[in-house]
């Protein structure tokens, strides 16, 4: 059974795109509909509303609408009918003053039209529609506006429109070519960085392995040594080996097992699919399908959820935890159950502005049966499995029943100043790949160069676990064996820079404004970062487990 697993998820691929291909054909003589979506202003993204919301002409008899799918629903919610709950209407005045723009779909495309920069109080009541088509497909379609009048009370406007129908060579494959902006993201400084970041991690992995080797080499070689006083030997080990010194309490388990086994298994959940994502979207092109990154993502989500029990429940075992039960539920709902918290308090204030913004109640309903009916028995199947096959315990050291005191260490040395200082070479390896992700998240471009993501992710990844190598090394040699909370905080602070950079670019780089706008920013921002901590310290936990492993199982142990 497992192995039809993947011809199975080939098969819903390929008869989605099927379909998704015969829907976008029309026969001879049939009735193209042009849908109406949403309006909102230009410079607030998320702040949608329907487009009945102004006083526009409505369609006589009752509005048909149609479901735009779970991705769609989750981001960027289609909804034709008219919304009699709103608390107010919008004028347009107002929406003029905020220079709102309009989206319509016809066919499989989206109909923007160019934002109206002019400030006078004027409607546009002609509208030009130049439909470009390949055989019995719509390939793009171009909207302009005419024949502007000012707005005056009690005025009646006749709205009208003209449609052009023009035979192009464009093949339905290639229709989103127009909306990439290929200068922006194929720039030079973007080639140039993803450089940098390659170079960082050459210079970074040999020093680190220059260091830490020689270092390393030398400690091997004091302590195998058995011809030297002991007076020199203890001058030594003091001064210079003292991550020795804490070999009986380097494999203490840490504080809250059962917490930090669940951020770890999820952090290790969250790297496979964010990879298994990239992949996805360079090979079938996600981008071209509107909503078809989050569905993508939820989907894969709940097929992961494997992995993190499994990474959970075999750490938790091996650091003798009893209540492995308690360590699951965490592990299947903590990330889950913060972003439904973040996404509730937004999807609140969503609705209290009467926006397009606010997901339906159907689709948590969908969601949540996802979580339940697949993620979770996952991860339940996963601890289960962990425990049985990684769960021994195979400490190279005995761990000695009284723990060892901590001495006082200069300010550097600490494990708070380590842990912020740890995000710091990772961020940089990656802020000029957010700024390009930030900008398409925000600013109504369509983000397509994955290839760039991909080598920026595996980039973070070995940086992340190179620097919180070093960390862990100074924070052993300070004799403070309190190393795997550390490790994790060291790596998870990228999250915060990357939050500090949030805030820099809303101010600098956008025009956004209102609470409305502002909270759903920085808290999709503080959902993203959540994620890419837990990662990040996850990554650097495991990549200092092993290098903790590795150097103790070669010492003589008393």
């Amino acid at each position: 059974m497992p192995s039809a697993l993947p011809f199975l998820c080939v098969f819903i691929f390929f008869f989605a795109f099927l379909v998704s291909s015969s829907l976008a054909k029309y026969q001879a003589d049939e009735t193209v509909t042009l849908w109406v979506n949403k309006v909102g202003p230009y410079n607030n993204p998320q702040e949608t509303y329907n487009y009945y919301s102004l006083p526009f002409c409505h369609p006589p008899g009752n509005a048909a609408h149609k479901w735009g799918g779970l991705g769609e629903e989750m981001w960027r919610r289609l909804k034709f009918v008219k919304l009699n709950w709103m608390l107010q209407r919008l004028k347009f005045k107002d929406a003029i003053d905020n220079s709102y723009w309009f989206e319509f779909f016809m066919g499989f495309g989206e109909v923007l039209p160019d934002r109206n920069r002019d400030n006078k109080h004027v409607l546009w009541t002609h509208k030009n529609l130049v439909i470009n088509y390949n055989g019995n497909q719509i390939i793009h379609v171009n909207l302009t506006q005419e024949n502007p009048k000012p707005l005056e009370e009690g005025r009646v406007l006749d709205m009208t429109y003209s449609v052009k129908w023009v035979p192009t060579n464009i093949t339905f494959a290639r229709r989103f070519d127009v909306y990439l902006d290929y200068p922006f993201f194929e720039h030079q400084i973007h080639w140039f960085s993803v450089f940098n970041s390659f170079m960082m991690v050459i210079f970074l992995t040999g020093l680190v392995s220059m260091i830490l080797m020689r270092t390393l080499r030398n400690d091997y070689a004091k302590y195998a040594r058995e011809d030297d006083d002991l007076e020199t030997l203890e001058r030594d080990v003091s001064e210079e080996s003292g991550w020795k010194l804490v070999h009986g309490d380097v494999f203490r388990p840490p504080q809250n097992l059962a917490l930090l086994s669940a951020v770890v298994g999820t952090g290790a959940q969250l790297a496979t699919l964010v990879l298994l994502v990239i992949i996805l979207a360079i090979v079938g092109m996600l981008y071209i399908g509107r909503g078809a990154i989050v569905t993508t993502f939820i989907v894969c989500y709940a097929f992961t959820s494997f992995i993190a029990g499994y990474v959970s429940g075999g750490m938790y075992s091996r650091n003798g935890g009893k209540k492995w039960i308690k360590s699951m539920i965490l592990t299947a709902s903590l990330f889950p159950f913060l972003c439904f918290g973040i996404g509730f308090i937004l999807n609140t204030v969503a609705i209290f502005y009467g926006s397009l913004a606010a997901i339906p109640f159907g689709t948590m309903v969908v969601v949540f049966v996802i979580w339940a009916f697949i993620s979770f028995p996952l991860a339940l199947l996963g601890t289960v499995i962990g425990r049985n096959w990684s769960g021994a315990p195979n400490n190279p050291c005995r761990v000695k029943t009284i723990p060892r005191p901590i001495p006082e260490k200069k300010w550097y040395l600490t494990p708070s100043v380590i842990s912020l200082m740890g995000g710091l070479l990772p961020f940089g390896s990656i802020f000029i790949e957010m700024y390009f992700v930030f900008t398409s998240f925000w600013n109504y471009k369509v983000y397509y160069v994955y290839g760039f993501m991909l080598l920026v992710f595996v980039i973070l990844i070995i940086v992340t676990i190179c620097v919180t190598i070093v960390g862990t090394y100074f924070l052993l040699n300070a004799e403070n064996y309190h190393w795997q909370w550390t490790s994790f905080f060291s790596a998870a602070s990228t999250a915060l820079y990357v939050y500090f950079y949030s805030i820099y670019y809303y101010h600098v780089k956008t025009k956004m404004s209102g609470f409305f706008q502002t909270s759903f920013y920085f808290g999709y921002t503080l959902m993203f970062c959540l994620g890419l901590g837990i990662l990040c310290g996850a990554v650097g936990y495991l990549g200092s487990n092993l290098f903790v492993r590795r150097i103790y199982r070669n010492i003589k142990c008393d």
